[in-house]
C-alpha cells in the first residue's frame, strides 16, 4: 500500500498499454458523447480536425483512469481517499481506433492537509502517449491520500 509519504514530488511512473478498439469507441460515443465524428466514418472523414473516426476525449480520459487504477492495484494499492478535482484536462491530439495508448504520471505537489492530519494532498500531472510517443492528453489532478498510520 502506498501512502502520502510514498508519493514525493518528482516521482515519475510510466505504465499501461491499451489498444483503442473501434467497437469500444463507438459504444462509448453512443452512450456518452454522440457526436458525428465519434460515430460516423463519413462525418469524421469530412471533419478537418480528425479526418477519420476518433475516440471521444472523455473516452480517452476513462481509458487512462482504468490504466491508472490497474497500475495502483498492481503495486498493492494506494491509500487514496478520493479525488478532489481536475485542474486541467487537455486533449492534444486525436486518438483513433487502432492506436495504443500508455500513461506517464509525475507528482508535482505533495503537502499535508492543514485541517486533517491523517491525510495529505497529492497533485499529479498525467500525460498520455500514443504508439508514436506523441502526447495525446494531459491532465492535472488532485487527490486526498491517507498518511502512514
Amino acid at each position: 500500500m502506498k501512502y502520502w509519504e510514498d508519493l514525493p514530488v518528482g516521482r515519475i511512473e510510466t505504465f499501461g498499454e491499451k489498444l483503442v478498439d473501434r467497437e469500444e469507441v463507438l459504444d462509448f460515443a453512443r452512450k456518452f458523447d454522440p457526436q458525428a465524428f465519434h460515430l460516423d466514418d463519413a462525418a469524421a472523414a469530412a471533419n478537418p480536425m480528425f479526418g477519420r473516426l476518433a475516440a471521444s476525449g472523455f473516452h480517452t480520459a476513462a481509458m487512462t483512469m482504468r490504466m491508472v487504477a490497474d497500475h495502483h492495484t498492481s503495486e498493492g494499492g494506494r491509500a487514496i481517499l478520493g479525488g478532489a478535482g481536475l485542474e486541467e484536462l487537455t486533449w492534444l491530439k486525436p486518438v483513433y481506433p487502432g492506436d495504443t495508448i500508455r500513461v506517464q504520471t509525475e507528482v508535482i505537489e505533495a503537502r499535508p492537509s492543514q485541517s486533517k492530519p491523517d491525510r495529505g494532498v497529492v497533485k499529479t500531472r498525467t500525460l498520455v502517449f500514443n504508439q508514436d510517443d506523441e502526447p495525446v492528453m494531459r491532465q492535472v489532478s488532485v487527490a486526498l491520500v491517507k498518511r502512514r498510520p
